[in-house]
């Protein structure tokens, strides 16, 4: 399959300028958009962890007291780069319209259900963590919201996350909201506020769709300026206002 250019160029920076809020720099740390977009090295801490220092010490903390609740915090993924996303964009994409022959915009629609254009990744920041409780045993795919209700074998994992994960500076990121677009509720993923929150501010203040037009992805040729537009605000900036 032939790869294709991302985004077209006409009408690009108007989509930018009206996709992104106005925000202003107030002292706090900027990132570089090779570092947001995941196409920067950074450093990680802890096996099977991968996170950035502050937030991988958190998450000892945090899985530390889970333990006396008789609850093993599992990490299923954490830091992906930019390629690694690609992959699993592209994989998908061939999934839908090569094995299970959907048209290439409901292949999109079905893609963004659950993961991210790369470039545009959470898990691109090495803040972001999708956890389970690592003493149940699970068949199958484990990312499954009904295994965390009541009932599920991850039902006292999700308690516990929804009485202490934010002591730990950890927030769910896709509730279930009723009025929440975007992504589907994922009661897995979570993320260490007080870098992510000033990761975004830095993601919002950049020209990302621009920068994107750079990059070749199965069925972007099918991307129109409106549904870039639609996904930056609900499935980028729709989430956990906690988060924002």
């Amino acid at each position: 399959m032939q790869r294709r250019t991302f985004l077209k160029k006409s009408g690009l920076t108007s989509i930018a300028i009206a996709t992104m809020p106005p925000v202003f720099f107030n002292g706090e740390q900027e990132y570089s958009i090779l570092e947001l977009m995941g196409k920067e090295d950074i450093k990680l801490y802890g096996k099977g962890i991968n996170l950035r220092k502050q937030a991988h010490d958190a998450f000892i903390e945090m899985k530390k007291a889970a333990y006396t609740a008789g609850i093993d915090l599992k990490v299923v993924s954490s830091y992906r780069n930019f390629e690694r996303q690609a992959l699993i964009w592209e994989r998908k994409y061939d999934k839908y319209t090569e094995d299970n022959g959907m048209e290439p915009l409901a292949a999109i629609d079905k893609i963004i259900e659950y993961s991210t254009i790369p470039g545009t990744s959470r898990h691109h920041w090495g803040t972001d963590v999708d956890i389970v409780d690592g003493y149940r045993k699970v068949e199958g795919n484990v990312l499954v919201p009904s295994k965390f209700e009541a009932g599920g074998p991850y039902e006292d994992f999700k308690k516990w996350m929804d009485a202490n994960s934010e002591k730990y500076g950890f927030y769910l990121v896709y509730t279930d909201h009723p009025k929440r677009k975007g992504f589907k509720y994922e009661p897995w993923h979570y993320s260490y506020a007080p870098i992510s929150k000033p990761m975004l501010t830095s993601f919002r203040r950049k020209n990302i769709l621009l920068l994107l037009q750079q990059e070749d992805f199965y069925g972007s040729e099918h991307f129109t300026n409106g549904f870039i537009k639609n996904y930056v605000r609900n499935n980028i900036l729709d989430i956990n206002k906690d988060l924002l």
